[in-house]
């Protein structure tokens, strides 16, 4: 004869009386929980009409209902350990695999905090990433990006918002800390049949002329980079180099540069260039040319 299915909860309520008080003591938390959360949101709806800020409230209220019934109902099943501490290192524990990232990302907080590869205003490159630092949060740090599309470093307008984590992850590059200048090279090509002792010369004097400020700074600034760092430069005044490449002879010229002033020291130096050239004949730019030779026409 089958047994009812009835019967069988009731021998069981009767058998476990433990099991059934915790059972129905978690179903009344449950609802309590779930009630609060109900009318919580109800108030808000009538008080904040703004449907993004309602949208905010309800995803926080769900979270922290979660995690109050989730630390109750626990503490109901897990009465038997006759400890909240060993019940929270357990709950701890799930916590940190379950929220791997986040759990990952407050360590990088704490990382950047103690050892401070950068700080706000920074302009840092992370990954595929370059911007300067506007903000930094416990899970995330925000950078107004520069580059990408835009040439010189230039900011392009966009906030990108990047999970502290990825220090521990991605090489993380710093334009500004401690030695607040970098080495910036600009190639100028003039033909083969130009003067390029005279043309090196005048690329000397230009540079500097306008780089003599950016020297004076980065010597202060290189000797007390030093106090942390294994940094040793012969010389930071600008130099300028010689090759030959295949339209011509190459002088680049070598020189320290504020990141933020690269692309307008750039512009400067070149407004120079083209005002000396062009009052030395004796001195051309070059480019990709191409000579054709025709071939006399033959008696046949």
């Amino acid at each position: 004869m089958p047994t009812n299915p009835f019967q069988k909860l009731q021998e069981f309520i009767a058998n476990s009386p433990g099991i059934t008080y915790q059972l129905v003591l978690s179903i009344i938390v449950i609802f309590l929980i779930w009630l609060i959360r109900l009318i919580a949101i109800r108030i808000i709806n009538k008080r904040l009409p703004e449907t993004k800020v309602q949208y905010k409230w309800r995803k926080n209220l769900t979270y922290i209902s979660v995690f109050i019934g989730f630390l109750v109902v626990g503490r109901i099943w897990f009465e038997g350990l006759q400890s909240l501490a060993t019940f929270l290192g357990l709950l701890s524990a799930g916590l940190a695999i379950a929220l791997k990232d986040p759990v990952t990302d407050f360590a990088g907080w704490i990382f950047i905090l103690w050892r401070k590869p950068f700080d706000v205003g920074d302009r840092i490159e992370v990954g595929n990433v370059k911007g300067d630092i506007i903000d930094m949060r416990v899970f995330k740090f925000t950078v107004l990006e520069i580059g990408n599309w835009v040439q010189a470093d230039q900011s392009t307008g966009r906030v990108i918002h990047i999970p502290n984590h990825k220090v521990f992850s991605d090489s993380v590059a710093n334009y500004t800390s401690d030695f607040e200048f970098i080495w910036n090279e600009m190639e100028v090509l003039i033909t083969f049949e130009s003067d390029w002792k005279v043309a090196k010369q005048l690329l000397q004097d230009i540079a500097d002329k306008h780089l003599k400020d950016f020297v004076e700074q980065a010597e202060q600034q290189v000797h007390r980079a030093k106090k942390s760092y294994l940094i040793h430069y012969s010389y930071l005044t600008p130099i300028v180099y010689t090759d030959v490449k295949d339209s011509g002879v190459c002088l680049t010229i070598r020189h320290l540069s504020d990141p933020r002033k690269r692309r307008s020291v750039a512009q400067g130096i070149w407004e120079d260039i083209l005002q000396q050239f062009s009052e030395h004949d004796n001195i051309d730019l070059a480019y990709p040319t191409m000579r054709i030779y025709k071939q006399p026409e033959s008696d046949k």
